[in-house]
């Protein structure tokens, strides 16, 4: 008895048939391996072709840009400044794949040269080439609207990219008959199209050489792209580069191809199978008239297979057979049940017959996928292919058959990027574009409102122009699908789409797809570092908050849906409150709200989510919509009212001893860090008085012992006992959050008592705004502005280079009190509340080099980020609390808590 189950899978015999061959426009499924018979020669090498961009400069005006410091040069008749485009074009699907560029700029700014000096940052390039931070961006077409490909690519100019033989010789002739990459039975099929509508050559890649080269990059360089699915549970996996291989690659296209990878360039094609996604595909259509095969899944997912397949329990009186193990619902035959009834096809529902046959090819697939994998040892195995598409069921499905033929020993992965293999590996194959050299901190994933999501699915192709989005938005609106804050919250156990239950694998219940894993664009930023001073980079996790904890995921997501209006309000303002700035604004709210619902709906669609992915995402959305500061006039506001008490501050504590001063100095950081417009505890406080009187009221509030009281632990590291001191601090890095009291009263006089001391002092602040985060843009001239008010921070300042650009006008005007130790300020590499130290600046990289003290200031940094983070070096965290959630299940607390939290090096 041949059989398999709800609980099982079929136990097919041990012959594997050969692959199908590939029948050029008759798939409709991706082709997997069935479109290649022969086996690609092991450790076979890609071949490479240069490449160099044509840029049309007409029109080319300088323009200012809200995710770079220095204007940016537009260039109306070119969209996008591209430099790669690559293509999978199989039956079903075309994946595209191309690259923007974005050219580093030398900065002439004095002072970034002067601490670049200082800390021995080198402008030079490690590698042999120029790498060129940019954009990788992913996009679907259906093979049978391959004309709306075409549109696009000519729309974005992609084929002027000059794809040519002539290298980078800026000086090289113009070559019209540019080349593109291409790989997948459609290279062939419409090459001549490509042709004649484009004027570009399609040059074929090796398939296999795609897939491998595109699955080994994903897995090297994507931190949350591997990931198991097991009864309806998404977990992500995080691999060890040094472990990666071997492993058993299996694509499923219209035939299945199964490849054993051992390193990069080096697989060999060790089995497949013509059982495929073709046969789903061909077979459903034939039994359920079906017309995609998007619709035969969707029909499976209200499907009963039991009224098809024959199991164990029919043939048995309903019993089991325990004897050899098998239960009454293990499935003995599928399709069995047609053979005893007296039934004709249109007798059967079309339901039933699309589960039956999904079953019946995902677990055969899955069960020879581990027994090649139990031939080789290997126990990892990742499917990839559109024939997975995200699909839920699917997953479980293949998850299970290899967890139950090996008895858990192997595991079933999947990849994030699934689809996109074989146009990834077909992009690498261009010489010279750097991806083979970039790592996982390099790469930072982002996901724009660029493709529409409603009605459970992604629409695309992405919408890349800001009038287009908006336009969007407010149909979106029109058509009466507007999501507003709050965000509707979807009951633990559902999708929050469709109402189903949450999947098991004995497919008792089934859920709606809740849209294929969303793939966001690749920013490939070569200058992004792994903070040295990480005491373990491989266990390090930002994340405090864990949101796979539904309760946690309301709170917030609650939190950041309240929190919506006052920022639309503030970033209206911000851009003077013209007509254009509310239009954006609205958009980017239901933007926002959009992602937001989509999350709630499947929290793991972007990866892996923690708060802080979350908080980068708002930003990020506020950027896309073209808001550059939200806070800036209210910064500046609250930048000048601190400044101006900024010097009675500083009198007040040269008056106390030493000891006194020590605790005022961390009283006062955590008294100011009050000020956090992401809080509303806070914003309302706004309203009750002024900064001053409200750091006050702080002050007097904060009591001791605080809800994590380190500070005499801190105390006795800086000030010693008895007549013993000890030996100050080489560098002090001072992770600063808020504008205003925060950086003026709290953080800058401690970084001055510091400096006093001896110590070096790096200020280190955010790359992009966030809320009312200090930029280090805007560091220099505060510090200029306190400069004017204390020897010690204009002496310090002008040695680290930061008073170079600016008049300042020293009321004392003596110059003998000025130290040489000097105060600097370095960007963290990110434009968001929270940080992930796995991918700083290289110049916080450089600064950490000697750094001997890390003090992390703020909830976003010091809380729901970095909390259990351990370091080589003594670090302080401070914080006050502002809200009932501070670090999840760790530590809860109310407004005026606070957190002190001092660490020796580890």
């Amino acid at each position: 008895m041949a059989g398999l189950t709800e609980d099982h899978p079929p136990l097919g015999n041990d012959n594997i048939n050969e692959e199908i061959k590939h029948k050029s426009g008759k798939d409709i499924v991706e082709t997997g391996g069935g479109e290649r018979e022969m086996a690609p020669p092991v450790g076979s090498s890609i071949q490479r072709s240069t490449s160099r961009p044509q840029l049309d400069l007409s029109g080319a005006v300088i323009k200012g840009n809200f995710e770079e410091k220095d204007p940016t040069i537009l260039l109306p008749n070119q969209s996008d400044d591209i430099s790669h485009l690559a293509l999978d074009i199989g039956g079903s699907l075309i994946k595209l794949i191309y690259f923007s560029r974005h050219e580093e700029r030398s900065v002439n700014d004095r002072r970034k040269r002067t601490v670049k000096e200082r800390l021995g940052v080198s402008n030079g390039n490690r590698r042999s080439y120029p790498i060129l931070g940019g954009r990788l961006h992913f996009v679907k077409f259906e093979t049978a609207k391959i004309n709306e490909c075409l549109d696009f690519i000519s729309s974005k100019q992609l084929h002027h990219g000059g794809m040519d033989s002539h290298g980078w010789n800026s000086e090289a002739p113009k070559n019209d008959n540019a080349i593109i990459k291409a790989t997948g039975g459609g290279a062939f099929k419409f090459a001549d199209l490509f042709k004649d509508r484009l004027g570009v050559s399609i040059e074929k890649e090796d398939e296999m050489n795609c897939l491998v080269a595109g699955a080994n990059f994903l897995l090297k360089a994507i931190r949350h792209e591997a990931f198991t699915h097991m009864e309806g549970h998404k977990e992500f996996v995080q691999i060890d580069h040094n472990e990666l291989f071997p492993y058993l690659l299996v694509n499923i296209g219209s035939g299945v191809s199964m490849l054993k990878v051992d390193g990069d360039g080096k697989f060999q094609r060790v089995s497949g199978t013509n059982v495929g996604g073709g046969t789903y595909w061909g077979l459903g259509r034939l039994l359920t008239k079906c017309k995609s095969f998007d619709e035969l899944l969707e029909l499976s997912q209200r499907g009963d297979n039991r009224a098809v397949d024959m199991l164990v329990g029919d043939i048995y009186g309903g019993m089991d057979y325990s004897k050899i193990g098998l239960s009454a619902s293990t499935i003995a035959s599928s399709f069995g049940k047609a053979i005893s009834e007296n039934k004709d096809l249109e007798d059967y529902r079309p339901e039933d017959i699309s589960l039956s046959l999904l079953r019946m090819i995902s677990y055969n697939i899955g069960q020879i996928a581990y027994l090649n994998a139990l031939r080789f040892g290997l126990k990892r195995i990742f499917f990839g292919g559109f024939f997975i598409r995200g699909h839920a069921y699917t997953m479980d499905t293949i998850s299970f058959a290899v967890n139950f033929w090996s008895q858990g020993d192997a595991q079933a992965m999947f990849l994030r990027h699934e689809g996109f293999l074989g146009a990834l590996g077909a992009f690498m194959s261009y010489e010279k574009h750097g991806l083979d050299d970039l790592m996982v901190h390099q790469l930072v994933e982002r996901f724009p409102m660029g493709a529409p999501y409603t009605g459970g699915k992604i629409h695309g192709p992405p919408l890349g122009d800001l009038n287009e989005k908006i336009s969007w938005m407010e149909k979106f609106v029109q058509k009466g699908s507007e999501i507003i804050a709050p965000v509707p919250m979807a009951p633990p156990g559902t999708t929050g789409l469709g109402g189903f239950e949450a999947p098991s694998s004995k497919g008792d219940t089934l859920r709606s797809d809740a849209s294929n894993l969303n793939v966001g664009v690749l920013h490939l930023v070569p200058t992004l570092e792994v903070f040295p001073l990480l005491a373990d980079p491989k266990t390090y996790e930002p994340n405090t908050i864990d949101l796979s904890d539904h309760s946690e995921l309301e709170y917030w997501f609650t939190v950041l849906s309240e929190h919506l209006p006052d920022l639309v309000d503030k970033a209206v303002a911000s851009e003077g409150g013209t007509d254009d700035a509310e239009r954006r604004a609205n958009a980017f709210a239901r933007a926002f709200s959009a992602h937001l619902a989509r999350l709630m709906e499947e929290p793991a669609a972007y990866g892996k989510l923690g708060l802080a992915n979350l908080l980068e995402l708002r930003e990020e959305c506020l950027r896309e919509f073209h808001f550059v500061d939200a806070y800036r006039s209210i910064k500046q506001r609250e930048n000048e009212a601190s400044l101006a008490v900024l010097p009675d501050l500083l009198m007040e504590l040269d008056s106390m001893s030493e000891e006194t001063r020590m605790l005022t100095l961390i009283e006062g950081v955590l008294a100011a860090n009050i000020f956090d417009w992401g809080s509303r505890a806070c914003v309302d406080l706004y309203h009750k008085g002024t900064i001053i009187e409200i750091y006050r009221m702080s002050r007097k509030k904060m009591q001791r012992p605080w809800k994590v009281d380190d500070f005499d632990v801190f105390k006795a590291r800086m000030l010693g006992s008895g007549e013993k001191k000890p030996r100050p601090h080489k560098r002090a890095l001072l992770f600063v959050d808020n504008s205003g009291a925060d950086i003026v009263l709290g953080m800058l006089p401690l970084a001055r008592e510091l400096l006093r001391r001896g110590t070096e002092v790096v200020l280190v602040a955010n790359s992009l705004p966030a809320l009312n985060d200090v930029t280090a843009m805007e560091l220099p001239d505060i510090v200029a502005e306190a400069a004017k008010h204390c020897d010690i921070i204009r002496g310090a300042a002008e040695a680290g280079g930061l008073l170079v650009d600016a008049m300042i006008n020293i009321q004392d005007g003596s110059k003998e009190k000025s130290i040489p130790v000097p105060l600097m300020v370095v960007e963290n590499g990110c434009g968001s509340p929270c940080i992930d130290l796995r991918q700083v600046s290289l110049e916080l990289a450089a600064a950490a080099k000697d750094a001997d003290l890390i003090i992390l200031e703020g909830m976003g940094r010091a809380l729901h980020t970095n909390f259990n983070a351990r370091f080589k070096c003594d670090a302080l965290k401070l914080a006050m609390v502002k809200n009932q959630r501070l670090a999840g299940k760790l530590i809860k607390g109310n407004i005026y808590d606070c957190v002190c939290r001092y660490e020796p090096a580890s």
